[in-house]
């Protein structure tokens, strides 16, 4: 098995074994969770990758597993993340999902502890080890500012913070509750400035991935906000540009 990073590896995810700042702002977080799978989730990928290196935004990209080496044979600058992964070792562990095959796979990262598939701290604390011993980034979800500062004691990558609540609707964070987005910064900071922290759920609108930029994120995302648009790729192109946007005016001003 190559222990080499996956397609995209090499402009976001540092090697194997590294923490600090593997994955630099902004980024963009896609998760098609059962949305679109197949030719469709491979299309929306190409289009992803091509705004990803012309904007020089990170786009995380997470399909479901069975995708993942076609959506990471075809792109070349998507980060290519699993929506979940086990903290199993080789052997047994039937059901399960491993590091080392999602690596080997084309995934360059994990998402973990989403709303959907929540984990014990433990579990994530044995996930976040395990990827990082595989060469995988981490995308951990919190519900709340503290959860994210404590998720961030263990040394992921990303931190999502989105409140449930939100998820699925059109009642942005940032609109809704900008001091939840705020403190999550200012918490994650805290305790290790080198995480990107990002805030999603509700994210329907440009404005929407812009006003995240601009209250201090290092990225946003967006599922239903994009896959449940009437033209899904224009959505995405719409919402990455405002993230490019953001960033620039807000490092501009820096």
């Amino acid at each position: 098995m190559s222990d080499a990073p996956g397609p995209g590896a090499a402009d976001g995810v540092a090697g194997a074994g590294t923490r600090t700042a593997r994955i630099r702002p902004p980024v963009f977080e896609i998760g098609l969770k059962g949305y679109i799978w197949g030719a469709e989730a491979v299309r929306l990928a190409r289009e992803a990758d091509r705004l990803a290196r012309e904007l020089d935004v990170r786009v995380v990209f997470d399909p479901q597993h069975v995708d993942i080496p076609a959506v990471a044979a075809a792109t070349a600058d998507l980060l290519v993340f699993a929506q979940h992964m086990d903290p199993v070792a080789i052997g047994r562990g039937a059901g399960y999902v491993l590091a080392e095959a999602l690596r080997d796979a084309g995934a360059v990262g994990t998402l973990l502890n989403h709303a959907e598939h929540r984990l014990t701290l433990a579990d994530i604390d044995r996930s976040i080890a395990r990827a990082r011993e595989t060469g995988l980034a981490t995308m951990v979800c919190c519900d709340s500012p503290e959860e994210a500062a404590a998720v961030a004691m263990l040394g992921p990558d990303i931190v999502l913070a989105e409140p449930p609540d939100l998820i699925g609707t059109d009642r942005s964070a940032a609109t809704e509750i900008p001091w939840f987005v705020e403190r999550t910064v200012e918490l994650v900071g805290r305790v290790d400035p080198s995480i990107v922290v990002m805030c999603g759920a509700g994210v329907r609108t440009p404005e929407d991935a812009a006003r995240m930029i601009a209250l201090g994120m290092g990225g946003t995302g967006s599922t239903s906000g994009i896959l449940k648009a009437d033209d899904p790729v224009a959505t995405m192109t719409a919402m990455i540009e405002a993230v490019h946007r953001a960033w620039t005016e807000r490092t501009d001003h820096a």
